[in-house]
């Protein structure tokens, strides 16, 4: 499981918690969220994001 940092506000996606809020299940890997998904703090698109090694 991977963690994916958003290069507009730094939001960080954490695949293992998901974002249930946002209705990403926990353990959604992040390819597998839609690609029309926006950032749900500053609208920025998934492309985005970076993963955080």
């Amino acid at each position: 499981m991977r963690k994916w940092r958003c290069r507009n506000c730094g939001l960080i996606y954490d695949e293992e918690c998901g974002l249930p809020d946002e209705g990403i299940a926990p353990g959604t890997r992040f390819e597998d969220i839609p690609d029309d998904w926006y950032c749900p703090d500053c609208g920025s698109e998934k492309e985005d994001f970076d993963p955080l090694d």
